[in-house]
């Protein structure tokens, strides 16, 4: 799998590197995913599914196609959500 240029194993996801942690029901994120979030002022507390998360991304992208940090973490948080919430 690749994220951001980088070819990584899955389980390297949940290592430190990562330090993704459930900021809700079903729903990880690492903190520096959080800080680029919220610097865009997506509110942590906004959302209650990560379908819903990446919509509020999507808005925000279609105003600001230049954010390729918030497109990173767009990228990211698909991707380990999938592999988190189906190999439960």
């Amino acid at each position: 799998m690749e994220i951001n240029g980088e070819n990584i194993n899955i389980d390297d996801l949940f290592n430190q590197k990562y330090m993704h942690k459930e900021i809700k029901k079903g729903i990880f994120l690492s903190d520096n995913q959080c800080e680029i979030l919220n610097s865009y002022g997506i509110s942590l507390n906004d959302f209650s599914s990560i379908e819903e998360l990446i919509y509020l991304i999507d808005e925000i992208l279609e105003d600001n196609p230049d954010a390729s940090d918030l497109e990173g973490v767009e990228d990211e948080i698909s991707e380990f959500n999938y592999y988190a919430n189906t190999n439960k």
